[in-house]
């Protein structure tokens, strides 16, 4: 049975301020043209100049991606490994003012299974701008890198102590 638009109820449609429904489905129609095990940074970038960040994960990704942190984690990979790692395979694209970097995980877990660990001089740098944005922001510096940040869906909805 098909459906035409003269047969559909009448709908009111008001006005709203709320992006999240035409984000999520934005975010639907880019995960369906991405290849399996394959996590997903999608940035909304608004007018404001500020950012909404969404995750997404295509079949077979989100468990794969839990997969990975938890080896990362066992192995004491840190947030500067992390972004080393995950910055030699992300693929950037955009829509608009959308931004989507796709990370294929495959070859991320082949790197965090050899160990593969964020260059020296690269670490510390990190380290510098960490403490510069915490003394920016009048907050005491903690001592050393942050935790594997993630890219599975367990790790990356965790709160960052």
């Amino acid at each position: 049975m098909t459906t035409t638009a003269t047969e559909l109820p009448a709908q009111t449609l008001t006005p709203t301020g709320d992006r999240r429904p035409v984000e999520l489905a934005a975010v639907a129609s880019i995960a369906a043209n991405h290849p399996p095990e394959t996590w997903l940074q999608i940035n909304f970038h608004k007018p404001c100049g500020g950012v909404t960040i969404r995750y997404a994960w295509t079949d077979g990704g989100a468990d794969l991606g839990d997969r990975i942190d938890l080896l990362a984690l066992a192995a004491n990979l840190d947030a500067a490994d992390w972004l080393h790692i995950t910055s030699e395979h992300v693929q950037t694209s955009h829509r608009g003012r959308i931004e989507i970097q796709a990370h294929p995980l495959r070859p991320i877990l082949a790197d965090v299974q050899a160990g593969i660990r964020c260059p020296t001089d690269r670490n510390d740098f990190l380290l510098r701008v960490i403490d510069l944005a915490a003394t920016e922001t009048g907050q005491t510096p903690r001592p050393g890198m942050p935790r594997w940040i993630g890219v599975g869906p367990t790790l990356l909805a965790r709160k960052t102590p």
